[in-house]
């Protein structure tokens, strides 16, 4: 199982090229691929997603928050700021439901990389 983030995901919806796209992409085929809830808000949110990819959003598997979850984001957030890093809220939330299941991100861009560095997050 890998999780994929909105950066990637929303590129795949627009038709973008990359890496991460093929990544998530051959993760779609294999029925390998997960959600963050957060990435679910993010993406679900736009204004004017269409709503055959909506659907498609909506049918991808999610990742459920664990028991304490809140408890290891302030953790795993911490982390990142007391080296006086920049570690985004929802970057953290994301990052914390792949820390939980222990499964990689796919990201498009290098917001994770302190997350990564720091707090053992698996970047695909």
């Amino acid at each position: 199982m890998i999780a994929v983030d909105s950066s990637t995901l929303i590129a795949y919806l627009q038709g973008d090229r990359g890496h991460d796209v093929d990544a998530f992409d051959t993760s779609l085929i294999a029925g390998d691929i997960a959600v963050p809830p957060v990435v679910l808000t993010e993406v679900l949110c736009q204004p004017k997603l269409p709503e055959s990819h909506r659907t498609l959003v909506l049918r991808l598997p999610r990742l459920e928050l664990l028991p304490d979850y809140w408890v290891r984001a302030v953790a795993t957030r911490s982390t990142v700021l007391a080296r006086g890093l920049r570690a985004r809220l929802a970057d953290t939330l994301i990052a914390q439901s792949c820390l939980d299941y222990d499964i990689s991100l796919i990201a498009r861009d290098g917001d994770f990389r302190h997350l990564a560095k720091h707090c053992g997050l698996k970047l695909a």
